[in-house]
């Protein structure tokens, strides 16, 4: 049996990409890829131009690598181990210092440089191990169950800290915990019994959900915006704001948003916003997930 079969996407510079999946659905063995820490039987894997197996230094230089389990020594020091670590992969012994300083900055490590891992709490320990993969300015970073183990506290931090590595490099962050991937990622990769069953935008997944919903603030009553719609849309929530405003969220079966807007607007109510509102990413994984709610448009492994 393959842990992972028939598995393509592609994804862009800066990109904060969740890969999301129930346990053993081969989350890991992906992230471990990408690594280089396993070699695929069949395939290949392109990192920044670089092909993985044919300049593995190289391949090195571009991916950093979290695993779940922080891959640290426990007996020593911060400071001690991210000197070691950034030797390991290259960086300049003249840049060393000031790459650690800098970087555990950037992870909030910085008043533990002198502690001894090993009296790290579990938060401070993952930092420290995110520390380590960023150290060497790679263009990928692998992380692989950042929050698991953490406390409430802890994975609040975690969130806003995996966000922040986007921008300036494509972040790859493994979870089954759906609030991670949705309060996180820019895209999601949902694999089910190694397998990709869908790449897209979290608004991409959310339309395979079932019809868009939009969300209209108004001034003008809910019930004088629900009379004033056009065939093909329903208001499905409501609420009054106060001061004569209010919000609805409608569900648009055939009508479009710009049709919508015209008819509220043709009958009085003043329409002061209209979003769209995400679906709730829980049904649309299960429905992914289920065996039998997979669109064939998202099945076919194509990515972005």
């Amino acid at each position: 049996m393959s842990a992972l079969s028939n598995v393509g996407f592609e994804c862009g510079a800066g990109d904060v990409v969740g890969v999301l999946g129930l346990n053993g659905a081969g989350k890991s063995t992906l992230l471990r890829i990408l690594s280089g820490e396993l070699l695929p039987s069949a395939g290949s894997v392109q990192i920044g131009g670089v092909e993985l197996g044919v300049d593995s230094r190289a391949m090195r230089s571009l991916v950093g690598y979290l695993p779940e389990e922080p891959p640290l020594y426990r007996e020593m020091r911060v400071r001690d181990y991210l000197h070691f670590v950034g030797a390991l992969n290259g960086v300049p012994g003249r840049l060393l210092r000031g790459r650690v300083v800098a970087v555990a900055e950037r992870v909030h490590v910085e008043h533990q440089l002198d502690r001894v891992i090993g009296e790290l709490s579990m938060g401070f320990r993952k930092r420290v191990g995110i520390a380590q993969a960023i150290l060497h300015e790679p263009e990928v970073v692998l992380l692989d169950e950042p929050v698991s183990s953490l406390d409430p506290a802890e994975i609040v931090g975690m969130r806003e800290l995996v966000r922040s590595l986007g921008g300036d490099r494509t972040v790859f962050t493994s979870s089954h915990h759906l609030r991670e991937i949705h309060e996180t990622c820019d895209s999601i990769l949902v694999l089910h019994e190694g397998a990709l069953v869908v790449h897209g935008t979290q608004d991409e997944l959310g339309a395979l959900a079932g019809r868009e919903r939009i969300e209209v603030e108004l001034r003008g009553a809910p019930a004088d915006a629900a009379r004033s719609l056009p065939a093909g849309a329903t208001r499905v929530a409501s609420e009054d704001l106060g001061g004569g405003v209010s919000v609805i969220t409608v569900e648009l079966a055939e009508a479009a948003r710009e049709t919508v807007v015209a008819a509220l607007v043709a009958s009085d109510l003043g329409v002061r916003r209209v979003e769209p509102v995400r679906s709730d990413l829980e049904r649309v994984f299960l429905d992914l997930v289920s065996g039998d709610g997979v669109p064939e448009s998202a099945s076919d492994g194509n990515g972005s």
